[in-house]
C-alpha cells in the first residue's frame, strides 16, 4: 500500500493484532507503520492516514532530523505516543506511551526494579564475606559505577540502555572492590572469578 503526502509516496506497511486502537509510526526507511486491529478494512486504514495526514508529515520530518529510537536493556525500540493509552508498555521493538513523562516513569522505575534484583542476585553469589550495599542510582558522566566503603554502591542509571550482561558486570566489578578496594591484579581475579567473560563487556561499555 502507498500512501502520498507532498506528492512523495511513502510505503504502508499494516500489522494487524488484537488492538483496540490503531497507531501510526515512522520507521527508520521512512515507511509508514500502522498497527490496527485484525478487523480494520482497508478504507478505515486509508481514512485515518488523510484525517491524520499533518501528524504524520511533522512524523516524518521529525524522523528525517532526528533518531528518535532508544535503546532499553540492548535493544532499539521505536516510541509511539498517544494520549489514549493508559499505561506504558511494549509490544515487539514498540514502546508504547501517553507522553515523555509517563515514559520517563515507566523507565526509572523499570531500573531501579532491575538493577535491584540483578544486585540480589549477584550478591548472593559471592562466596566472600562482603556487606549488603545499598543501591543509589544517578546519571554519571564519566563512570559507570561507584562503591562506597560506607557500604553504597551506585549505579549509573544510563546502563538501562544496554545488556543485562553489562548490567552485571558493572555490579560485580562494585561488589569485588568490598573483597579489594583497589585495582589490583587481586581484584581482576575476583571480578573474573564471578563474571569470567567480564572483558567483553568492558569493552562494550568503553564503546
Amino acid at each position: 500500500m502507498k500512501f502520498k503526502i507532498d506528492g512523495k509516496e511513502y510505503n504502508v506497511i499494516i500489522i494487524k493484532k488484537r488492538n483496540k486502537n490503531t497507531y501510526v509510526r515512522i520507521d527508520e526507511s521512512l515507511s509508514i507503520i500502522v498497527t490496527t486491529n485484525y478487523l480494520t478494512p482497508k478504507y478505515k486504514i486509508n481514512k485515518i492516514l488523510l484525517d491524520n495526514i499533518d501528524k504524520i508529515s511533522k512524523m516524518i520530518s521529525k524522523k528525517e532530523k532526528i533518531d528518535n529510537n532508544f535503546y532499553y536493556l540492548g535493544q532499539k525500540y521505536d516510541i509511539i505516543i498517544d494520549n489514549n493509552i493508559n499505561s506504558t508498555f511494549i509490544d515487539d521493538n514498540v514502546i508504547y506511551t501517553k507522553n515523555e513523562t509517563e515514559l520517563n516513569k515507566w523507565l526509572k522505575n523499570q531500573t531501579k526494579k532491575i538493577f535491584k534484583e540483578r544486585l540480589d542476585l549477584i550478591y548472593k553469589s559471592f562466596n566472600e564475606n562482603i556487606i549488603y550495599p545499598d543501591l543509589k542510582i544517578r546519571n554519571m558522566k564519566s563512570r559507570w559505577g561507584v562503591c562506597n566503603k560506607k557500604g553504597y554502591i551506585t549505579l549509573n542509571s544510563n546502563l538501562i540502555k544496554y545488556n543485562i550482561s553489562e548490567i552485571d558486570y558493572v555490579i560485580v566489578h562494585e561488589l569485588s572492590h568490598y573483597v579489594h578496594f583497589d585495582h589490583s591484579k587481586e581484584f581482576w581475579n575476583t571480578v573474573s572469578k564471578y563474571f569470567p567473560d567480564y572483558k567483553k563487556s568492558k569493552k562494550v561499555l568503553n564503546g
